[in-house]
């Protein structure tokens, strides 16, 4: 029997990002339209100001193209002044929830523009990180939605020490990112069989490990290796994507698989291969569900 699964999408696979300075962004219209057009469900928010920040406005835009809200990408300073991450997880929460969302998706922000730059946290920092972390779950849990930390490259909880400590130190769930969690050096596939009851949420990524390495021992700016092309379409990578799949539906998972291959679009970049990966991507998972 076919297993039921959701599927979503992100504006970052249409290289939609919150980096100043990341690329060439498409319009609104053009990725709802071909998130709805590929047979997509739903999408996660995108960055601030992108997609309306007002609820009804934003419902009304995500309704015209049949698409749900999953909910969103929030990348917080957490080590420090507490204060103003509270203040934006609580308006994010708000939003996400008005508009049907269920999950927020927490990063350690570094403070600094881009994923390139990764400053050391002190003792006190980190403990700090992972008390602002379980308030912003405590905020998000009042609007009725989870929060899962992301592991991210250029975060604070980027690499397999920094997960596992973060595991370790904290009781949210994770955003299984199955490329960022290669790049950091975190086999997304053994994490999910050892943490079943931690995924809470998924996003299907696909890597070329040669680029990963790369990133992983500092000979390539993570920006760069975007534009180099280290994500691909789910099954042109080096990421076991089935076997991810299969792991976290037989320990009962039942949330979404965002798609999110972080692209970064050029002045000359064709302005239809986000939607071309992205189908391929579709058509590839669809074939792992279909074996389920």
């Amino acid at each position: 029997m076919t297993a039921t699964i959701r599927v979503a999408a992100a504006p970052i696979s249409w290289g939609v990002c919150e980096v100043p300075g990341w690329g060439r962004v498409l319009d609104a219209a053009t990725v709802l339209g071909e998130m709805a057009a590929l047979g997509v469900q739903a999408t996660e928010l995108g960055p601030p100001g992108y997609l309306p920040r007002e609820p009804a406005a934003l419902r009304e835009l995500l309704g015209g193209y049949d698409l749900k809200l999953v909910g969103g990408f929030l990348a917080v300073v957490l080590h420090e002044n507490q204060r103003n991450a509270l203040k934006e997880a609580e308006e994010s929460a708000a939003l996400f929830a008005a508009c049907g969302g269920e999950v927020l998706v927490l990063a350690a922000a570094t403070g600094l523009d881009g994923y390139d730059e990764r400053p050391k946290l002190t003792e006190a920092e980190w403990a700090a990180l992972v008390d602002t972390a379980g308030k912003i779950r405590d905020i998000a849990a009042a609007h009725g939605l989870r929060t899962v930390l992301h592991p991210h490259v250029g975060t604070h909880v980027e690499q397999r020490a920094e997960v596992e400590r973060f595991l370790a130190d904290s009781d949210l769930g994770l955003c299984l990112d199955t490329g960022h969690l290669m790049i950091g050096g975190t086999d997304p596939v053994e994490l999910a069989q050892r943490y079943p009851e931690r995924v809470g949420h998924v996003h299907l990524k696909d890597v070329r490990e040669d680029l990963a390495a790369e990133v992983r021992d500092g000979r390539l700016a993570y920006t760069d290796a975007v534009g180099r092309g280290i994500y691909t379409a789910l099954g042109e990578g080096d990421v076991d994507v089935a076997s991810m799949v299969r792991s976290v539906q037989a320990a009962g998972y039942d949330g979404w698989y965002v798609l999110e291959q972080d692209t970064a679009l050029g002045d000359s970049s064709p302005d239809d291969v986000p939607r071309r990966d992205t189908e391929r991507s579709l058509a590839h998972l669809t074939t792992i569900i279909d074996s389920l």
